[in-house]
């Protein structure tokens, strides 16, 4: 009777157990995300691949300059995969409270037609972070308060630069007081890399195409979509050891630091401050943050480390260029691999004597394709820069000797026999500048500041 019962039980539990398994099968499989939704809405219309091909704008011819750049030629996609609301970062940004949002409380426009036009009226904001103070404030009034005056943001310290070598004030004031076709030319070429909200967080950056990268998803700053594809030629090249001869950052290599390990949300987003030149930025990253007692570490570091910047001995060849023309054919000094020491350019902020140094882009006639022939002022900074190669190694060309050498052998300059000089190549001296750079740059030259027992000439 057990027997007979445990069968019995067996028997139906299995007939449930098919049933069950038989009923789902039979249940058509439709993912929520594939239900069509009407194109006479904001979000049917972007879902839906085919009607976006049908009624997208071309982009208007390429004009050089505003899709060219220190990064090169910008990646294309077309208008309507930029725009695109599809895969998984679309079903993530449905979850999160912006996509629980109205489009219309952000982009403004009219929801409910089908109509584009239409759609795209009512003060239409295309990127809604350009007007963060209307759109992004009210959630995040802390980062919007100290984002807007940042550099990341703003990029003072190129609009600095452009206001002191037109002969103008300092940066806010100066930039107010550029024609208006120079701030035409600014906004066009030099700002395309300086970023609101949107583009690390939402976009790709427009030197990367542009677009929403994750379907519209809310995402942290990745260090190869957003941060590299902007700082690009010296920052991520450098990094990842692109360049011929070279070989990848050790914080890369050994540690697997992105950019964020030691560029902070604090200093991205800024502290409200406005800074005209970007080492000023108090919560920029040293390399004493995380290298402690570095003076008793070796002969190296307690002879020179109050002298040379780090980037002095742990810098490989980095990228220079120069004497570029804004909206015309760019760098005419085209990019190239090189290294350089001379006098620190900004003493009052770095405490170092001697620094790596890279060349600039600006040139007296710059802005020559937007009414300058030649700035008037040019001469009060100097073309070559302070410098911090993001491509350190712990034993450089300058750090490694031959058994048997003096410490100083891979560095300093030393008088050859015949009357030749070795390492004189790692220096920056006045004869090696252009004509048009000899009298805004020569006071960070060399030249007749080395010691003297180098024996110099």
């Amino acid at each position: 009777m057990k027997k007979l019962k445990l069968i019995y039980l067996i028997t139906i539990s299995t007939a449930i157990l098919i049933s069950s398994c038989t009923k789902k099968e039979e249940e058509p499989v439709t993912p929520s995300a594939e239900v069509k939704k009407s194109v006479a809405s904001c979000e049917g219309c972007h879902t839906n691949y085919e009607m976006l091909k049908k009624v997208y704008t071309p982009d208007p011819p390429d004009e050089g300059g505003a899709s060219h750049g220190c990064g090169g030629e910008t990646p294309h996609y077309e208008p309507y995969d930029r725009v695109y609301l599809s895969g998984a970062g679309y079903q993530e940004f449905k979850k999160e409270v912006h996509g629980k949002m109205p489009c219309t409380a952000c982009h403004n426009g009219i929801d409910g037609t089908d109509d584009k036009n239409k759609a795209h009226s009512n003060n239409f904001i295309k990127k809604p972070s350009t007007q963060a103070e209307k759109k992004c404030a009210s959630c995040h009034t802390d980062v919007y308060l100290k984002a807007k005056n940042s550099l990341h943001e703003q990029g003072w310290g190129q609009k600095s630069m452009v206001c002191l070598r037109s002969g103008l004030e300092n940066i806010p004031t100066g930039y107010n007081m550029l024609s208006d076709k120079m701030k035409e030319g600014y906004e066009k070429n030099c700002a395309k890399c300086h970023a609101g909200c949107g583009d690390c967080h939402v976009n790709r950056p427009p030197a990367g195409g542009g677009g929403l990268i994750s379907g519209h998803q809310f995402v942290k700053p990745d260090m190869r979509d957003h941060c590299v594809t902007c700082h690009s030629s010296r920052g991520g090249h450098a990094y990842f050891g692109q360049a011929a001869g070279t070989v990848p950052d050790i914080h890369l290599t050994r540690r697997g630091f992105t950019c964020m390990s030691c560029h902070k949300t604090d200093e991205v987003h800024g502290d409200g401050k406005i800074y005209d030149q970007r080492y000023k930025m108090p919560q920029m990253p040293e390399c004493t943050d995380c290298h402690k007692g570095l003076e008793n570490k070796n002969i190296y570091h307690t002879t020179h480390l109050n002298t040379f910047s780090c980037n002095t001995c742990h810098s490989q060849d980095y990228n220079n260029c120069g004497s570029c023309h804004i909206g015309g054919e760019g760098a005419r000094i085209p990019s190239y691999l090189g290294y350089k020491i001379g006098m620190n350019p900004i003493p009052d902020i770095k405490p170092f004597k001697y620094a790596v140094l890279r060349r600039s882009l600006m040139a007296p006639d710059s802005w020559q394709n937007y009414g300058v022939a030649n700035l008037s002022n040019f001469a009060v900074r100097p073309t070559f820069k302070y410098a911090t190669p993001h491509n350190i190694q712990k034993w450089t060309s300058r750090t490694q000797v031959a058994n048997g050498k003096p410490c100083y052998d891979a560095c300093h300059i030393i008088k050859n026999p015949d009357g030749s000089y070795r390492n004189k190549e790692l220096y920056l001296f006045k004869n090696e500048l252009q004509a048009w750079e000899v009298t805004a740059t020569s006071p960070i030259t060399v030249d007749g500041k080395l010691p003297s027992k180098w024996e110099v000439k």
